[in-house]
Order: C-alpha cells, then sequence, then structure tokens
C-alpha cells in the first residue's frame, strides 16, 4: 500500500509543478526517453509534445488546474514496472479514465506511457 499512496501522490501526472518542478528539466526528469502518450481526444503525443503544452501552461499566470482524482488501483507488471489506473475529474465536469504506466529507474519515479480516455456517462 505505500508504494500505491506514493503513486498517487504524483497523479494527475504533471499537474504538480509546485511539487516536482515546472522547468523542461523538472518535466524530463519526470519521463522515461520513450515516453508517450495517448490523450482523451484519441491522439498520440509525443514527449516534444509534452513538454511544450506544459511550458506553455506553466507559464500563464491565468491557467487554472481544478481537479479531482479518485479511485485509485495498482497493478504490477513487471518488477520495476507498475500499472496506475484512476478517474480524474476536471473543473467538476470532465471526466476521464486515466492509466500511467510508471517505471522505477535507479530511486525515480519515471513515467512510460499514459493515457486518458473520456467518460461519456456520469460515474456511479
Amino acid at each position: 500500500m505505500q508504494l500505491l499512496e506514493e503513486l498517487k501522490n504524483r497523479e494527475p501526472i504533471f499537474h504538480h509543478p509546485n511539487q516536482f518542478g515546472r522547468t523542461r528539466q523538472d518535466i524530463l526528469d519526470q519521463m522515461c526517453d520513450e515516453f508517450w502518450e495517448v490523450g482523451a481526444s484519441g491522439n498520440v503525443y509525443t514527449k516534444q509534445d509534452v513538454i511544450q503544452t506544459l511550458l506553455a501552461r506553466y507559464s500563464d499566470p491565468s491557467y487554472q488546474d481544478i481537479w479531482e482524482a479518485k479511485d485509485f488501483e495498482l497493478t504490477q507488471i513487471t518488477p520495476d514496472n507498475y500499472l496506475l489506473t484512476y478517474v480524474l475529474i476536471q473543473n467538476k465536469t470532465r471526466i476521464t479514465r486515466r492509466s500511467t504506466i510508471w517505471r522505477k529507474v535507479k530511486d525515480a519515479w519515471k513515467i512510460l506511457y499514459h493515457q486518458g480516455t473520456i467518460v461519456d456517462k456520469e460515474m456511479p
């Protein structure tokens, strides 16, 4: 359970710039070299796409990040790789199911893959 709590505290990914940093290097430090993402839109995003989006977001003083994450589940895939799934509610209206594959690299957690899928109906 300690591992679940450790990874829960990092989610949703890239929504904790005050805790994990907001510079290009801070973002890179959280990602595996082979990182990629499938957004809730179904679009595929490269590591560079995500970095550019985050740097723009973090530099916008009017950006508001209102979210609630819940229903976390953790599954070990291999000795150093874990699948973390959860529900993310953004701005109290947009509901997505999220999946992140986390990899332990030396003593640091890095993201290998992330996906968001929009939930069409209200969650129970």
